[in-house]
């Protein structure tokens, strides 16, 4: 719920995105309403929870989350192991975000991959992606003496803005 602010989940619907059972989720919530981690409200029979967006603790949550299940580890995941990839990045709104500059969470995440890679490929682990993180990725690759040209306009404008780096080398590897 803290990686998707503003955004309510029945019980029923966090239980199944967590394979757990639907009493402890319950019971759960129940807890972290009690303490103003989540609010809650009734629709019906429907029981919908939110994070609670104006609690001192939401950014350091959301921060912790972002790093440990956000885009980040769950790109680097995607994209370790695949041949011709010599760098890739976060860009964009997520990057701006990660790098502490201010603004509303972003919809999607920009992911740019320097290398000569199959983009079915990359399509394929974008999808796997978004599965995991609830929101579109989009996956652009350049060819490395693209990137390496100071005069195209998208090069610019990328590297003029925050980056956040993939490290996809698996660790224990000599890089």
């Amino acid at each position: 719920m803290y990686l998707n602010p503003g955004e309510e989940y029945s019980i029923t619907e966090v239980a199944n995105r967590i394979g757990a059972s639907v009493k402890s989720v319950h019971q759960e919530v129940t807890r972290l309403v009690a303490s103003g981690l989540l609010a809650d409200r009734k629709v019906g029979t429907s029981r919908l929870v939110r994070a609670v967006e104006d609690s001192p603790l939401t950014r350091p949550l959301t921060d912790l989350l972002a790093v440990t299940y956000g885009p980040l580890p769950v790109l680097t995941r995607a994209l370790r192991g695949i041949d011709g990839i010599e760098q890739a990045f976060i860009y964009g709104s997520w990057a701006a975000r990660y790098n502490g500059e201010p603004g509303t969470v972003p919809a999607d995440v920009d992911v740019l991959v320097i290398g000569d890679v199959d983009p079915d490929e990359l399509d394929d682990r974008a999808r796997e992606a978004e599965a995991v993180l609830r929101r579109e990725v989009n996956i652009r690759r350049l060819r490395p003496a693209t990137w390496k040209r100071q005069e195209d306009p998208f090069v610019v404008t990328v590297r003029s803005r925050p980056l956040v780096a993939l490290h996809l080398i698996p660790e224990g590897s000599a890089a």
